[in-house]
């Protein structure tokens, strides 16, 4: 059930803008599902695809999705913030064409591990289940000033004061143990308004500081650039501000790249009627000069 749900976000454009009859190996920075993978190797025969995720669960679906290309297909287990070392252990020193996708699954939202406002489980909110640090360390062990800074940082939260006060003060009763424990505590912070969950730019916050997802994509990018063959290019699909910022400030400055979409492509109106999920999607492509 999780497989079918999750439907990758534009994928024409990708197709379009980032994938050329001349390429032969591809990277699928952020595999997840296979979604974008399972449709690039259906359009391009020649082409072989490496696809990277620090998610097991993420990768577990792809294999299953991607096994009728057989040998065209290798999965990686790891973050592609260590992108070239990666690469480097495979014998690879180049590639024609790569993408990140920084969504979340929908594998994600239903997998029990705190990503979802309505989860009852753990608050786990880690991408890679290997690593330490959890959304409860940030949440019951981090201090106010802390968790305020992160709020506005990361989640540009107008109520981030007032959000780390009832955290503080809710967790000196008891931990605050489940990702639903955590949006309802918002939820009496903020009350109900618009379209969107309360606790939206709090969970992105809390999400992003767990899992270095800022960071991670500066690395991913200098690893991206550097490997990219000449005419290859470099896809990016990021969901929020932050993350759009870094990929046009980087794409912008680094003078071995050209930015072939001068403005990030969107999704079509049917796309976003088709799949809400992709409202807010934002696809950046530069070329390797």
């Amino acid at each position: 059930m999780i497989e079918r749900a999750h439907i990758p976000v534009l994928v024409k454009e990708v197709l379009d803008y980032l994938i050329s009859e001349k390429f032969s190996l591809f990277i699928d920075a952020t595999v997840g599902g296979g979604g974008h993978a399972f449709s690039i190797l259906g359009h391009h025969s020649k082409i072989k695809l490496i696809g990277l995720d620090v998610d097991e669960a993420g990768l577990a679906i792809a294999a299953r999705r991607l096994q009728p290309f057989g040998e065209r297909v290798r999965l990686i287990r790891g973050n592609f913030r260590d992108l070239k070392d990666i690469l480097a252990r495979e014998g690879i020193d180049g590639f024609d064409a790569i993408l990140f996708d920084l969504g979340l699954s929908m594998y994600h939202l239903q997998g029990k591990r705190g990503f979802s406002f309505y989860d009852d489980s753990f608050l786990d909110m880690r991408m890679d289940n290997q690593q330490e640090k959890t959304a409860f360390d940030v949440v019951n062990r981090y201090s106010t000033e802390r968790l305020e800074n992160i709020l506005l940082q990361y989640g540009e939260e107008y109520r981030a004061r007032a959000i780390a006060k009832a955290i503080l003060y809710a967790r000196k009763k008891k931990p605050i143990t489940t990702a639903l424990e955590l949006s309802s505590l918002i939820l009496r912070v903020k009350g109900k308004k618009g379209r969107t969950h309360p606790a939206t730019k709090a969970f992105q916050a809390i999400r992003i500081e767990v899992n270095r997802e800022l960071e991670n994509i500066v690395s991913g990018l200098r690893d991206a650039i550097e490997m990219c063959r000449p005419g290859g290019r470099i896809g990016v699909i990021s969901f929020h501000s932050l993350e759009d910022r870094i990929i046009k400030n980087t794409f912008r400055a680094d003078e071995r790249i050209k930015v072939i979409t001068k403005k990030p492509l969107k999704p079509s109106m049917k796309e976003i009627k088709e799949n809400p999920a992709s409202r807010s999607a934002k696809l950046r492509v530069a070329e390797k000069i």
